[in-house]
């Protein structure tokens, strides 16, 4: 199934860029891809917010309330600064299931939009089932994360389980998918496969000129 709309493309710094260099890279987004989604470090949720359009995520977000919670990072904070959701789940952060479904309750109360990434097209069943739901749902094999094969090639089955899955059971949610994408093909074809976008990482934040990633 072709997508007609735009892709959706969701760019995570990780910790890869410091200082001024996460502002230049996140104004270099902007103007290669306006509707791109940025999750950067919380230190630079309110800087990134405040000087771009993009649509600003945080790349976690803690269990917890404002008040007495030291050191944490609380949906409450996230969006006070300006930021529009989080991911949650991500494979460098990992978190029970008990405490995602919490987390995504505490986005829908702060009205933040929740990405959840998942190592397996048979999670979607589990989280599907929960009252409150992601905003989306990203696809990453761990194995081809980092690796610059495409998951849209070097996993074509475990994508069209995917999306099947998705179909069946993810009703609302938006499918993304992520792991060794690494140019503008990739996504292409991840949308030809049914899924609305992808996650990207270092294709992008370690580029030299990370605009050509969206063929600029």
């Amino acid at each position: 199934m072709v997508k007609t709309k735009s892709p959706i493309v969701v760019v995570n710094f990780k910790n890869h860029l410091d200082g001024m260099e996460v502002l230049r890279l996140a104004k270099k987004i902007e103007r290669a891809y306006e509707n791109a989604i940025v999750c950067v470090p919380a230190v630079y949720l309110r800087e990134i917010s405040s000087n771009t359009k993009l649509k600003v995520y945080a790349q976690h977000i803690n269990d917890k309330d404002s008040g007495s919670t030291t050191g944490y990072l609380t949906a409450q904070s996230v969006s006070a600064v300006g930021a529009r959701g989080t991911l949650l789940n991500h494979s460098e952060h990992k978190v029970p299931y008990s405490v995602l479904h919490n987390l995504i309750k505490r986005c829908d109360e702060e009205g933040l939009e929740s990405i959840v990434c998942i190592e397996s097209p048979s999670e979607v069943r589990r989280i599907s089932r929960w009252h409150y739901k992601p905003y989306a749902i990203a696809y990453e094999d761990p194995i081809l994360i980092g690796s610059g094969k495409s998951v849209t090639t070097y996993n074509t089955r475990g994508m069209i389980k995917f999306v099947e899955v998705m179909e069946k059971y993810g009703h609302g949610i938006i499918p993304l998918c992520g792991a060794g994408i690494s140019k503008w093909r990739d996504v292409e074809e991840s949308m030809t496969l049914g899924c609305d976008g992808v996650l990207v990482a270092s294709a992008i934040t370690k580029a030299k000129r990370p605009e050509k990633f969206f063929g600029k």
